[in-house]
């Protein structure tokens, strides 16, 4: 099925879609086209590794200058990433309601304003912090270049190296500190890493046949769904182990093991319950607790280094 194809049968033929007008819909519109859920935890992620960096609380500053371009330069890769697989979401079922599917969004609008937003940004910043603008064009080049261009289309191990696109932010958190090479910081990035795979291929595996018809070689077409959810207990638990390696970090201490324990077991539960039984609906909790578990580990990291100078301060 083509794009046009799609627009046809969503009703829909031209660029934009005139019976959706306002706020709310040029919202709901932005929001998928720039995929905000992702930029969000993405942000979460560089949050976290500016409170690292800094081994607490990073400073007003520092965290609107990181979310700023940090949000501009993921939206405008989320934007690229859809522009470039518009054809291939037209098939798939989770995705054929995009804007550029639909019509609600113009091709050559996205490409030049999703081209802005990451350039933009890290040319700012780059006189002021060469580091920061570094990892932000990093970030875009894995998740564009190399994961959506390069992997996505020829190999079911894509993910594991896209997911450095996730490191990528951790590392910006650093380097807004001006401290990217702090251990701790590196050592979330590598969380990151290991936790991407575990997370997309549970998603994966709950939506199997949509790659399977868009022709995307995402490991559970490749493979079995029991064999797909060895692998990813694979990662599942390696990301544990990195999560729970964290806590030698000076700063972290009991706010951050105790949350960050409980949700590494809660997911090695529901990741044994996917080998046991791989059906859509264990890979859909596995799905959705590892959104949790990142979210859970990241607020930790920032509790944790506050609370830490907090008692040390006393």
């Amino acid at each position: 099925m083509s794009v046009n194809q799609a627009r046809n049968q969503s009703g829909t033929s031209g660029a934009l879609v005139p019976q959706e007008v306002g706020w709310r819909a040029t919202w709901a519109t932005w929001s998928v086209l720039f995929k905000s859920r992702v930029v969000s935890l993405l942000l979460m992620a560089a949050v976290g590794g500016a409170f690292l960096g800094a081994s607490g609380w990073p400073g007003v500053g520092t965290l609107i200058v990181l979310i700023v371009t940090g949000g501009l330069a993921a939206s405008g890769s989320a934007g690229l990433n859809e522009y470039l697989e518009r054809e291939p979401d037209a098939i798939m079922g989770r995705t054929r309601r995009r804007p550029l599917v639909t019509g609600k969004a113009q091709p050559k609008w996205v490409l030049w304003v999703s081209i802005g937003m990451v350039l933009v940004p890290t040319l700012v910043v780059l006189p002021f912090n060469p580091a920061l603008s570094f990892f932000l064009f990093l970030g875009a080049f894995i998740y564009v270049g190399i994961y959506t261009i390069l992997l996505k289309p020829r190999t079911l191990l894509n993910i594991v190296i896209g997911g450095a696109a996730g490191s990528a932010a951790v590392l910006s958190g650093g380097a807004a500190t001006g401290n990217w090479q702090e251990p701790s910081v590196i050592m979330l990035a590598l969380l990151v890493l290991l936790w991407t795979p575990s997370h997309f291929w549970s998603l994966a595996i709950l939506y199997r046949k949509d790659y399977a018809k868009a022709g995307i070689p995402m490991l559970p077409v490749h493979t079995s769904m029991r064999g797909s959810a060895y692998w990813v207990m694979l990662h599942t638990g390696t990301a544990g182990f990195v999560a729970l390696l964290l806590t030698m970090t000076p700063e972290l201490g009991l706010a951050y093991l105790i949350p960050v324990a409980i949700v590494t077991i809660d997911m090695l539960i529901r990741n044994i319950r996917l080998i046991r039984d791989p059906s859509p609906e264990n890979a859909r909790s596995l799905f959705i607790s590892s959104n949790i578990y990142l979210m859970v580990v990241l607020l930790s990291v920032c509790a944790g280094t506050v609370l830490h100078n907090i008692w040390s301060s006393i």
